[in-house]
């Protein structure tokens, strides 16, 4: 009986047609987290001016997001599995709706970084359970694997889509419709979850550990936060000294916690065992390092555009396609050139590249236009990735059938981590390289005196420096501080452009021949390999990839059948 009602329940959902209408709400949720990210670093400088944010508030506005969703995305996915996708979908969308709904009316960046805080969380419950629900929509194998397509497709489209229409957005109305954008599409979502989507769930699934959560997100916020606050307080400053050793204290006890978990016979959230297998360390640690370099080139380069160059918001947004375009066309062409040269040396050749953009970069002087900037963003998106989707083929490839979902899980949280830190660390040394810089004793006799001591904000940022040059007439003080970002810019490019030539000789060194049968058929690797190809280019920058993260709720074994 039980069998029965199965099928006829199968076949009614598999000529359902209000399922296409529920993925085509889906699909417009996974486009927002998509363009979410990109959409606002095109806003930065506006809000920094509107604001009056400074650069560790810009930082943070950005991290706030990521934080959360690094630390929260295998718990939420958990949380999904065990007591209803549907049910936790709707949740997160809420938060997320809620999120940017506060962001929209607030007029400080404390408040925005709340909001942006909330929209991590409620963005770490959408990203899994999108693609975990699709099974209960379209129980179809070739259905399936269309929808699964169309909506991997939706984020990696929402990537260059996010810097048009945040500039378009930010020509017409004021900086918060960036958030606002999010609330009709997040309530469409809701509604559609509780008109079309069945109710699933996985009542083996592990349990959620709240103290090991808690553990990593304090762990990872004060890593960040201390990076963050270093230029500003001072790196002697005792809270800056005292948060470096707390955040490994709390990393420790988080590894501690999780090693154990398996002894008392649970299985971990983070299964760190998986980090011996040397070409899955190595895989992710080529993700990490290559997610960290362009986290932190998104956050510096539309301050560039548009604060040196004079852009608007959507110039900026176009002028930022030939990083998206390089990223798409070396997805593209990775896989041909895997087959016939193996990972290694196009996962080498790519982070070659990137380094060889950065050093191209760091050559960048005030008086350069727009052509030097679009030639090595290219080539940054290029080797970003031949370097992003070998890395994420071959870690995932790597993984028992048995570990799919806990290898992806562990992966794309180091890689969000990644994001984290580079925007902490890539824009800390911004602010500090700007701050030492910028001369404002060159300007004698310029400043009248009741404008002496507001010429001081000029060093927050660049954008303030901009605002109050024009507010006072005063183009020196806009060239000075020109001099002093671009100058800044160029020693986060050194640094990016070291840190690739170190990866690629650590790569081309360490990273071996596959085993024997490694990958070879099984279906986590299959799914893997299939699920990556598209989307992992896109996760280049940061932002959450719902394909990746699919395997994290249960999601890889149905797509490996579907997809072999």
């Amino acid at each position: 009986m039980n069998t029965a009602t199965n099928a006829a329940t199968n076949g009614e959902a598999r000529h359902d047609p209000r399922r296409w209408w529920a993925l085509v709400a889906l699909g417009a949720c996974m486009l927002t987290l998509g363009f979410d990210l990109t959409i606002l670093n095109v806003a930065l400088p506006r809000m920094a001016t509107q604001l009056h944010a400074d650069t560790g508030d810009m930082q943070w506005i950005v991290d706030a997001y990521v934080v959360v969703f690094a630390a929260t995305m295998l718990p939420a996915g958990l949380l999904g599995d065990r007591y209803g996708r549907r049910r936790m979908l709707v949740t997160g969308l809420a938060v997320f709706l809620f999120g940017s709904l506060l962001g929209t009316l607030t007029d400080s960046p404390g408040w925005v970084i709340a909001a942006r805080a909330g929209m991590g969380l409620g963005a770490a419950l959408i990203s899994p359970l999108v693609l975990a629900v699709l099974p209960s929509l379209f129980t179809d194998p070739t259905e399936r694997t269309k929808a699964i397509g169309i909506v991997t497709a939706a984020v990696a489209g929402g990537m260059p889509l996010g810097p048009i229409v945040g500039g378009w957005l930010l020509d017409h109305y004021w900086w918060g419709s960036i958030f606002l954008i999010n609330v009709p599409l997040a309530a469409l979502g809701i509604l559609a979850c509780l008109l079309l989507l069945p109710e699933s769930r996985d009542p083996a699934a592990s349990r959620v550990d709240p103290l090991n959560t808690l553990l990593g997100v304090a762990g990872l916020a004060a890593l960040v936060y201390a990076i963050i606050e270093g230029p500003v307080r001072g790196w002697g400053d005792p809270l800056v000294v005292a948060l470096f050793p707390v955040s490994v204290l709390l990393v420790a006890a988080l590894v501690l916690r999780e090693r154990g978990a398996r002894r008392r016979g649970i299985q971990p959230m983070l299964d760190l065992d998986l980090l011996r297998a040397a070409r899955f360390r190595w895989s992710a640690l080529t993700v990490t390092l290559a997610t960290l370099v362009m986290s932190g080139l998104l956050f510096v380069v539309p301050q560039y555009l548009q604060a040196v160059l004079g852009n608007d918001a959507l110039g900026t947004g176009l002028r930022l396609l030939p990083l998206m375009g390089g990223i798409v066309v070396a997805a593209r062409a990775a896989g041909p050139l895997v087959a016939k040269l193996g990972p290694r040396l196009v996962i080498s050749a790519g982070l070659v590249v990137l380094a060889f953009a950065a050093f191209l970069g760091a050559r960048t002087d005030t008086g350069d236009g727009y052509g030097l900037a679009a030639t090595w963003l290219t080539l940054t998106g290029l080797g970003t990735g031949l370097a992003m989707v070998p890395a994420m083929d071959t870690a995932l490839t790597a993984l028992p059938a048995d570990r799919a979902g806990s290898g992806s899980g562990l992966l794309m949280t180091v890689r969000q981590m990644g994001t984290a830190l580079g925007i902490a660390l890539l824009g800390s040394l911004l602010a500090q390289t700007y701050t030492s810089r910028l001369d404002l004793g060159a300007l004698p006799g310029e400043l009248p005196p009741e404008a002496a001591s507001a010429a001081s904000a000029a060093e927050d940022s660049v954008v303030s420096a901009h605002l109050l040059a024009d507010r006072l007439g005063l183009p020196r003080l806009a060239d000075a501080a020109d001099t002093a970002f671009v100058h800044g810019m160029s020693q986060v490019l050194l640094l990016c452009g070291v840190a690739a030539l170190a990866g690629a000789l650590l790569v081309a060194t360490v990273f071996g021949p596959a085993p024997a049968g490694e990958g070879a058929g099984t279906g986590a690797g299959a799914g893997a390999r299939t699920g990556t190809g598209t989307t992992a280019g896109t996760g280049a920058t940061g932002v959450s990839n719902g394909g990746d993260t699919t395997t994290g709720t249960k999601m890889a074994p149905p797509e490996a059948d579907a997809r072999q």
